[in-house]
């Protein structure tokens, strides 16, 4: 019965998707134009009116689609893993192309991102056509003429890439999820979206603003903020908006200057608001998916991080890296590579910062942690407070709230069915690998996942004061238990010179760390992370329901006449108005509920673990064993993945191989390139070839 309603569940997602696919083909075409123009004149005698059937056929969709995805992933998990339904899909996930200014892209990213341009240059082309043939010949003979409605369609492409732009960044109502793309991979959607709206959205303003120079008209034309129609002033205002935070997102502004990025980002607010005012309520219904998924979402996850909880403890690593540990409720799983985000109120009221979370939540049922390098503001900040914390000298550690919102990750531990694993991590790119290695310990004597047969871990590193960072894993490394996992250790040194040290050499010497542990007293929660799915799935469909309703009650109320004509005679910026203030009245009575129903949970809320306040020295773990001489150490350059990959399926003689990759992105093209190159016949001994796959996984190393 589940395998049936999950096929149904699928089903019904791929058919919403289709159809509104469809409707974006088919809305530049004449045909759709008479039709919907006749769809919104029997709608408005109804109690819906017009807007409502925009909301249900341009919007909804996408509102359907989270909520019945949440439905599918509930049901799914609670459903028996099938690995090999998953494999099939490896051929188009996997890296394709490997170019140093796109990145890593696979065969289904290419495939999509043709498809999508291949749309533009059709919706273009039919408007186009169509606004030619209808051009009088007096003004076809005019070049601006034709050059204006150029312009007018590039702003409809803008408003393609808007109606897309916002879904890559959701976090706990991430559509991208179904189809197993995560959070912090999906950005970079977001970024090529915003990147190409605003080179539309420009080449439509300035080139209207040309025409206008040509015409004389230009002073008489900007200020104007007509009655009816398009809204010259708020396109202005929208396109100024979108170019301010396209420009503060440029990697060398984001990079030195995050604080600058981070709050101009928030003037989304004002962009979608102007291009509501100049595009029209009817435009905007078609973005309008986006934004309302995105406004729930945000609303949300600032209850969802609510109440703050503390940090228990804190271990100092001496390269410059910090460990915090805090209290969850026992009731929270994740898993492995999840991401948190975190945010200090003693460092900024405002920003979330995300960090790979580092522990098992098999292992550690009250507790996770996460590793933190210290290389920004931000990092430094929580550094000099943990290190006050040490020269203070006093045995009472002040606690320190901290907001956590999440986890975010995989809904499936897909990477344990392969028969071997190749981690490759660079620098802090090795905590997401520290989670893997612990899940895989905790659960591999359960009967329904078939573990690798070997895992190979090679760590590149600048300096080797970085190893300590490998102390959560240390008990893996030591004797039986490096044997029993099959796990093999290689150790790349870059910026140093042989010195003759082992492993067990450069482990005693940096893996003794500092430990904090704070008052706790100053909260009694844990977090709790994100609410179930089929909880997610009810609100979007009551936010939904609850907009349908205020809407036509506004717009009945201020806009009684649903007659065409009487239509024409209201501002058309009065429809705009009603609908803002239908969705803020929507997303208030959601947040009521979402408050409500936590308050509730939070009452039977287990107070987090309490720790020993005061400082200590935590040293390195017994390393007298024969298991560290196994793994290898190597000083003065990086590694030769050409030769570390031919020879993995020789040592492994495995067939399926998942490459798992976290760190700088020229580590990570340098992976991709090899690893497709060497999925190729391997000579395995005794004259017998086997077919060797390499699957890549990228993970990534910042957001």
């Amino acid at each position: 019965m589940a395998k049936a309603t999950l096929l149904i569940l699928k089903l019904l997602m791929i058919l919403i998707c289709a159809g509104w696919i469809t409707l974006w083909i088919l809305k530049p075409t004449q045909l759709w134009t008479k039709k919907w123009h006749t769809a919104e004149d029997s709608a408005r005698t109804t109690v819906f009116g017009y807007y409502g059937l925009n909301f249900v056929v341009y919007t909804f969709p996408v509102i359907a689609l989270a909520a019945i995805g949440f439905v599918y992933l509930d049901l799914q998990s609670r459903e028996s893993r099938r690995r090999q339904a998953r494999r099939s899909a490896s051929v188009l996930s996997n890296p394709l192309v490997v170019n140093n200014y796109l990145g890593v892209l696979s065969a289904l990213e290419i495939l999509a991102v043709s498809l999508f341009f291949l749309y533009l240059a059709w919706t273009f082309y039919v408007h186009i056509s169509n606004d030619f043939e209808k051009m009088v010949p007096a003004k076809s003979l005019k070049r601006q003429f034709k050059f204006l409605r150029v312009a007018t369609r590039f702003g409809l492409l803008a408003e393609a890439c808007l109606a897309l732009l916002l879904l890559p960044v959701l976090r706990g109502m991430a559509l991208f999820r179904f189809v197993g793309v995560q959070f912090e991979a999906s950005v970079r959607y977001h970024v090529w979206l915003g990147t190409a709206m605003i080179f539309f959205a420009t080449f439509h303003g300035v080139s209207t603003l040309i025409v206008w120079g040509i015409k004389d008209r230009i002073q008489d034309e900007m200020g104007k903020w007509q009655k009816t129609g398009r809204i010259y002033l708020a396109g202005e205002i929208a396109l100024v908006t979108g170019l301010v935070i396209w420009i503060t997102s440029l990697p060398p502004i984001r990079r030195k200057r995050f604080e600058i990025f981070y709050y101009t980002h928030h003037l989304y607010i004002v962009f979608l608001l102007f291009f509501l005012f100049h595009g029209g309520d009817r435009h905007f219904y078609m973005v309008f998916g986006g934004v309302f998924l995105f406004g729930l979402d945000k609303l949300l996850r600032i209850i969802q991080s609510r109440p703050q909880t503390c940090i228990l403890s804190a271990r100092v690593f001496p390269c410059k890296a910090i460990e915090l540990v805090v209290a969850k409720d026992p009731g929270l799983k994740y898993a492995p590579t999840s991401i948190i985000f975190m945010k200090i109120p003693s460092i900024s009221r405002f920003q979330w910062h995300s960090f790979s979370i580092t522990s098992s939540s098999n292992i550690d049922d009250n507790t996770m942690s996460v590793i933190i390098k210290c290389g920004g503001w931000w990092t430094n900040s929580l550094s000099d407070i943990i290190h006050a914390e040490l020269d203070s000298g006093s045995n009472q550690m002040k606690c320190i709230p901290i907001a956590i919102e999440g986890p975010y990750g995989p809904a499936s531990l897909d990477f344990l069915s392969y028969e071997s694993l190749l981690l490759v991590a660079g620098g802090v790119g090795i905590t997401p690998f520290l989670s893997i290695l612990q899940e895989i310990t905790s659960t591999q004597s359960s009967i329904r996942y078939r573990f690798p047969r070997r895992i190979e871990l090679l760590y590149i590193m600048k300096k080797s004061q970085d190893i300590c960072l490998l102390n959560p894993i240390l008990h893996l490394l030591q004797n039986q238990l490096a044997e029993q996992w099959h796990l093999k250790l290689k150790v790349f040194v870059t910026q140093e010179e042989e010195c003759g040290a082992t492993i067990r050499d450069l482990l005693n010497e940096f893996c003794q760390v500092q430990v904090v542990n704070f008052a706790s007293k100053c909260s009694s929660y844990a977090a709790n992370g994100l609410e179930n799915l089929l909880w997610m799935a009810a609100m979007a469909g009551f936010s939904s329901v609850m907009f349908l309703v205020f809407l036509s009650s506004l717009n009945h109320a201020f806009l009684p006449s649903q007659d065409k004509s009487s239509k024409e005679k209201s501002p058309s910026w009065v429809a705009d108005i009603l609908l803002i203030c239908s969705f803020i009245i929507a997303i208030l009575c959601s947040t009521i509920v979402a408050i409500v129903l936590r308050w509730r949970k939070l009452r039977r809320e287990i107070p987090p673990v309490s720790q020993k306040e005061g400082k200590a020295k935590e040293g390195l773990m017994d390393t007298r064993g024969t298991a560290l001489e196994e793994h290898e150490i190597h000083f003065g350059g990086r590694p030769n993945f050409q030769d570390i990959f031919s020879k993995f399926p020789k040592e492994t003689r495995g067939s399926n191989i998942g490459v798992l990759v976290c760190g700088p992105e020229t580590m990570k093209e340098s992976v991709a390139s090899i690893c497709s190159q060497t999925s190729q016949c391997c000579n395995m001994g005794n004259d017998q070839k086997r077919k060797s796959h390499f699957s890549f996984h990228s993970l990534n190393f910042t957001l």
